[in-house]
């Protein structure tokens, strides 16, 4: 049990009121979910703080308003998924996609210029993630201690940028030459202490398991006899699934990709090599910072930076795959253009963490083909946008959103997807009942 959990955690409202008047609210289909299902997540509810929702009628409701049984068609369904877009904090949130729609069907639709390497641009994100930490670390030197905070955000953020670039190496989408692309991916991920083939097996799997329930090396929903197996465990799980869960790629970082024995036999042999790199780094790189910085100027210069990248990381992580409304499917429910298509969320954040981050959150497309270079994400998106854009599930960054996902989606429930902490054990989730009241609601 608590090894499943180890895995899992590797990966990541008040009163319910009925809208005003008789207004009859939609059920809304999520991806591979039925009308009884989604009934189940609104009609449990949650509970964001003093949310109200502007009616067109001028009148308010409190989010999340619970739907009645719909009564006619499209436009009831339409204006319940802009209830519960607003009340998640989504700018929209898709219709389900269609039984027999294909991935080849999405894959067909997008532009043949979008999978199309160009040396230039690779080599411009390079030069952009390597300036930026750069200035980092040149703002880390010189600011004074009020300032350093902002200095190790913008750090931490441009050496996430070292990440995409990897990643791109990783789905042989920056170059080529497959040699170059290992190289480039492995001097990539080392100021991050970042095996770089253990990442790539794991995240390939992520890929072509996309939200699906055991297989996905990703974040997953906690399995309930694991939150209710010792009291020990479930606090630490309340804690790592609440106001840690910026931080957990940590976790996942510790747990997935140093332990050969997760890894296949004809996989071991690079991992081994990959591992070396990353000691050999720290064997180095460490002791000269602390030589020439004290143990003082490792933590100004090296840690706090690496925690902004594992923020960023577990942020983005959860973001791409989390909310309510989406589903965690068995392998026999699996359908593989509604996980990528339908459980994939395309979120804007500001555009200086776009430039630094290569776009890696323009990321419905990159689910759809992995072949994408990041610098073509954009252009994809605006195809799926046009040809699938009923479909999608989109936000910009927004605190309810956070609220939402480190609140709300804990627990793995087959009806409603989710089921919050503090309604499975509320005497002991003093955490999420301080991020409920101290978490900002705006959308």
């Amino acid at each position: 049990m608590a090894c499943r959990l180890a895995d899992s955690m590797l990966v990541f409202m008040g009163p319910h009121q009925r809208p005003p008047g008789s207004q009859k609210l939609a059920c809304l289909h999520s991806p591979g979910l039925s009308q009884r299902n989604l009934e189940n997540i609104v009609i449990k509810g949650i509970q964001h703080k003093a949310c109200s929702i502007p009616m067109r009628r001028g009148k308010c409701i409190r989010a999340v308003a619970v739907p009645v049984a719909p009564s006619s068609g499209d436009s009831d369904s339409t204006e319940y998924r802009k209830q519960l877009a607003e009340s998640y904090g989504f700018r929209q949130i898709g219709e389900p996609l269609p039984d027999n729609v294909t991935l080849r069907n999405v894959i067909d639709t997008l532009p043949k210029e979008v999978f199309e390497i160009d040396d230039v641009k690779a080599w411009k994100s390079v030069l952009i993630s390597v300036t930026s930490y750069a200035l980092g670390l040149l703002m880390i030197s010189k600011a004074p201690w009020y300032l350093l905070p902002w200095a190790w955000a913008w750090t931490g953020t441009a050496v996430t940028g070292f990440f995409v670039i990897g990643h791109d190496c990783a789905h042989k989408a920056f170059s080529k030459n497959k040699l170059v692309e290992d190289i480039v991916g492995t001097l990539a991920f080392l100021p991050l202490i970042y095996p770089y083939e253990p990442w790539r097996f794991k995240h390939d799997r992520h890929h072509a398991k996309t939200n699906m329930l055991v297989e996905d090396t990703a974040w997953h929903p906690i399995w309930k006899e694991e939150f209710e197996s010792s009291p020990l465990l479930r606090k630490a799980i309340i804690y790592g699934y609440g106001p840690f869960r910026p931080w957990m790629s940590i976790a996942h970082w510790l747990m997935w990709h140093f332990d050969v024995k997760k890894f296949r036999p004809n996989e071991v042999k690079r991992v081994k090599i990959s591992l070396a790199c990353v000691f050999a780094f720290m064997a180095i790189g460490w002791p000269l910072i602390i030589y020439k910085t004290g143990m003082v100027g490792w933590i100004k210069y090296w840690l706090m930076p690496w925690l902004g990248y594992h923020f960023w990381m577990s942020t983005f992580t959860m973001v791409h795959h989390t909310a309510p409304h989406i589903p965690f499917k068995s392998s026999d429910e699996w359908n593989a253009a509604q996980a990528q298509l339908n459980g994939t969320i395309h979120c804007d954040y500001p555009r200086w963490i776009e430039i630094l981050c290569h776009d890696i959150n323009v990321h419905i497309p990159h689910h759809i083909s992995a072949k994408i270079p990041s610098y073509n994400l954009r252009a994809a998106h605006k195809s799926i946008q046009e040809n699938w854009g009923k479909y999608l599930n989109e936000a910009s960054w927004n605190w309810r959103l956070m609220k939402t996902i480190m609140t709300v989606c804990h627990v793995y429930d087959k009806e409603q997807n989710y089921i919050a902490f503090d309604q499975l054990a509320p005497e002991e989730s003093q955490p999420i009942k301080f991020l409920k009241s101290m978490m900002p609601d705006n959308a």
